[in-house]
């Protein structure tokens, strides 16, 4: 019996000893099945997900994106995330002070006094380009001031008329375009001024003559307040692109006009001198850069 009982344990510590060391079967160890799982994106985890030991308490990496936005400067506005405002369009030009409207030789105007530029043509009327300037004029919707030689006036009423239909103002330019008139006495600027303003009004009834501009701007103290007397205000000019010499080119009047042009101006041309084809030309361009500019006229 005692003999039995000991082959019975013997046999089952020998099953015990062979459950002991035989293996689990074909299952892959754990680590191995959470380092190839996908997510549930099917996309790869990050490269610091699952780095780090149990317990590691080293706060993760930023995502490549954030990190290569915190790499920019931090006022740079193309990787800020708060949206920068769009650039406001410039200031319109200012205005020139009123204190320079009369800021030509002897006091003379030579500003408008606002942002409004003044086109003025000078030495007319003339039959051939008198009308011309008139059609472009008329085009634009512009009014300007024609200064006008008496002697010429009388010769062409019906364009001085025109002139004053249309709504231009018109301007003294004394009888014959004389350089030295200023240098007279009171009584020979006084007569010669009589003369032309005579001949305008006989041209065109009823029209006023609200300014006188003396020939080649030879002012003198005399002539101003000759011209001050007889209820004209003496007009100078801001640009003088020397459209009446025939030396100067189309392009030359432009780009003097253009350059030295601001608001405020008032523009010296010529409808009646000796280089008209070439300041229509340049006109043209003219009106479309104030236009561009946004500039708008006045008649004075």
């Amino acid at each position: 019996m005692s003999r039995h009982k000991l082959g019975i344990a013997a046999a089952a510590a020998l099953l015990l000893a062979l459950a002991w060391v035989w293996p689990e079967g074909e299952r892959p160890p754990a680590s191995a099945t959470t380092a190839t799982e996908p997510t549930a994106s099917a996309s790869p985890a990050p490269a610091s997900e699952g780095d780090g030991e149990a317990g590691d308490t080293a706060e993760p990496e930023a995502p490549a994106s954030s990190a290569a936005e915190s790499d920019a400067p931090a006022s740079d506005p193309a990787t800020s995330s708060t949206p920068s405002p769009a650039p406001s369009d410039p200031p319109p030009p200012v205005a020139e002070p009123a204190a320079n409207t009369y800021d030509g030789p002897l006091g003379t105007r030579n500003h408008t006094g606002d942002d409004r530029v003044a086109l003025t043509f000078d030495d007319g009327p003339s039959p051939e380009w008198t009308p011309k300037v008139l059609d472009m004029l008329r085009e634009q919707g512009v009014k300007a001031t024609f200064c006008l030689i008496g002697a010429y006036a009388e010769a062409y009423p019906e364009l001085v008329a025109d002139i004053a239909r249309e709504g231009h103002t018109l301007c003294n330019h004394s009888w014959f375009h004389e350089f030295d008139l200023g240098k007279q006495s009171e009584e020979e600027i006084r007569s010669n001024l009589q003369r032309t303003n005579d001949a305008i009004t006989k041209a065109a009834p009823g029209a006023e003559v609200k300014y006188f501009r003396h020939a080649g701007g030879q002012w003198t103290d005399r002539a101003i307040a000759v011209a001050a007397d007889m209820g004209m205000e003496s007009l100078h000019w801001t640009v003088d692109p020397s459209d009446w010499d025939n030396r100067t080119t189309e392009a030359e009047i432009r780009d003097h006009v253009l350059d030295r042009s601001g608001p405020g101006a008032i523009v010296l041309l010529h409808d009646g001198a000796s280089n008209q084809k070439d300041m229509c030309g340049a006109l043209e361009s003219i009106f479309a850069e104030f236009s561009r500019r946004g500039y708008t006229y006045t008649a004075l």
